[in-house]
């Protein structure tokens, strides 16, 4: 089995989600590689709708997979602008392309300086400990 990886350009939460900055105050977020491992093979997602407002650490929606139900949270306050329709229909996605093909939603975020509050690569890396 290939080694997880957690790409360096990604800021990371304990939840086990990434973030990328899209630019212009607006971010993607997924799950990381190794939360789609610990879940097995994913089944179903439930996303937020285009226009909701979230706010940190609010549930947005849940992964379901073989093994059991997960919540995603909110990593970041904002309006969700996107969500990743390709998802409804295959949601293992999220285990064969969890950082590029399985995104699970964008955010256009309230609060620009958000990001700074987020594990970078060695942080979350070394969370996992």
């Amino acid at each position: 089995m290939s080694t997880l990886n957690y790409p360096e350009d990604l800021r990371y939460t304990t939840d086990h989600e990434w973030v990328r900055d899209q630019g212009d105050g607006v971010v993607r977020v997924g799950i990381t590689a190794y939360a789609q491992d610990a879940l097995g093979d994913v089944v179903y997602v439930s996303l937020p709708a285009v226009g909701d407002t979230v706010a940190v650490g609010d549930s947005v929606g849940e992964v379901e997979s073989t093994k059991s139900v997960s919540d995603i949270y909110a990593p970041v306050a904002g309006e969700i602008t996107a969500v990743n329709e390709a998802l409804d229909a295959t949601p293992e996605l999220i285990n064969s392309d969890s950082y590029g093909e399985g995104w699970m939603y964008e955010v256009k975020l309230s609060d620009a300086a958000a990001l700074e509050g987020l594990m970078d690569s060695a942080a979350y890396q070394a969370s996992l400990d």
